[in-house]
């Protein structure tokens, strides 16, 4: 079971609202939020209803304003509370439909590039757990939550280009 606390103002300040489970549309109880306090749970935010838009992974912690959970600005519309899972692990792929150079991981990778000399990840396939791909280096820029199944191209995981440069599995401490 987790537990989320969304406020409209910096520093937990103003009105708030306190969620336990997946929403689809959070816009009924808030209408910005500046601040967050995850008590338990990881949690996968979402810029516009539906799980649309940019994605935050937050874990437990005190986020005194949207840039401290790295957000583009202060719209969260959706959340998703991740399940729990023992195993994680994961294949990327060079190229789009699982083609080219392929790799499987079940650890966090800071550096893409660094690790494998290439910065485009064109499809993988999450064989267990959840993962988040991030756009820059060390866990940084654009977020991607990543359940188990195929994504044949990047576009299937919500990206506008192939560009990973840090990833990381979904963590829970049981």
């Amino acid at each position: 079971m987790g537990k989320i606390i969304f406020y409209e103002d910096n520093n937990f300040q103003g009105c708030s609202y306190e969620g336990r489970s997946d929403s689809t549309d959070l816009s009924s109880y808030f209408s910005r939020c500046n601040s967050i306090r995850v008590e338990s749970g990881k949690w996968i935010l979402y810029e516009q209803p539906n799980y649309k838009g940019y994605q935050y992974y937050l874990s437990k912690g005190e986020y005194s304003d949207f840039q401290q959970w790295l957000g583009f600005n202060d719209n969260v519309k959706s959340c998703h509370l991740t399940t729990q899972t023992v195993r994680v692990s994961m294949r990327i792929y060079q190229r789009e439909d699982f083609k080219g150079l392929m790799m499987e991981f079940t650890e966090d990778c800071p550096n893409v590039f660094e690790q494998f000399h290439y910065r485009d990840i064109n499809s993988c396939n999450i064989l267990d757990g959840q993962w988040v791909f991030y756009e820059e280096p060390n866990f940084r820029g654009r977020q991607y939550y990543l359940k188990p199944g195929e994504y044949r191209r990047y576009s299937d995981w919500g990206a506008s280009n192939s560009r990973v440069g840090s990833f990381r599995k979904v963590q829970h401490v049981y």
